[in-house]
């Protein structure tokens, strides 16, 4: 569930996980899926479906977007604006941004904007999961966003892997050397808390992640002890 902590913000679960404190309730976690889902067709992929106005550079309006969810969605006729701050504040992976009255997704989207992210403080390596068969490929061409708008990196190999594993049973991992590839000119930009967005990876700047790295092997096992 989600709930408000006073001294530490919103966070997921039944306690706050800086002071223990049980905190307010603000939504279940049913609804905060519930909600988190339109948030992404609407951010990210149709704002059109709920009839609300989008900048070029992805921003919402939070009135406008709760008054059109209470309106069209009987079971979220509760929503306001502030519960996507709440939804915002508690998302570990930093997938929603809240700004002055104004929301917008992160990263994810298939609709034309021009993203303002960060470029600064950009590690050294980032990390991106693909099929075993298609490393000695991407090896040789790169990393390509293809019908995506752009290519999303993660921050650990931990990330990667759970990135990958919404598609590939044991995903490969390959390494981004993101020195080479800003000096080789092209954009890196600060999405959520662990995601980075390129549009493309020259072969100069990957390398592959061996199967035994304990990242790898340690993931696995938690995967296999959960099935």
């Amino acid at each position: 569930m989600l709930r408000q902590c006073k001294s530490h913000g919103h966070f997921s679960g039944t306690n706050c996980p800086v002071c223990n404190e049980e905190g307010k309730f603000i939504m279940s976690d049913r609804e905060a899926g519930s909600l988190g889902r339109i948030l992404a067709l609407v951010l990210r992929h149709a704002p059109e479906k709920f009839d609300v106005d989008m900048d070029i550079n992805g921003w919402v309006a939070t009135r406008d977007l709760s008054n059109a969810i209470a309106n069209s969605r009987r079971h979220l006729h509760w929503v306001r604006a502030w519960h996507f701050e709440a939804i915002a504040n508690a998302d570990e992976k930093g997938r929603w941004q809240v700004e002055n009255e104004m929301i917008r997704a992160t990263y994810g989207h298939s609709i034309e904007i021009e993203l303002d992210l960060p470029t600064d403080d950009i590690p050294d390596a980032l990390y991106w999961p693909c099929e075993q068969g298609e490393v000695d490929s991407l090896l040789q061409f790169g990393i390509l966003s293809g019908s995506r708008k752009h290519i999303h990196l993660s921050l650990t190999i931990a990330n990667a892997l759970e990135a990958g594993r919404v598609r590939i049973d044991r995903p490969a991992i390959l390494e981004v050397d993101t020195i080479r590839a800003i000096a080789e000119g092209h954009t890196i930009f600060r999405a959520g808390t662990t995601v980075f967005l390129t549009e493309e990876v020259p072969p100069s700047a990957l390398f592959q992640v061996e199967a035994d790295d304990p990242a790898i092997q340690d993931t696995f096992a938690r995967w296999d002890e959960e099935e």
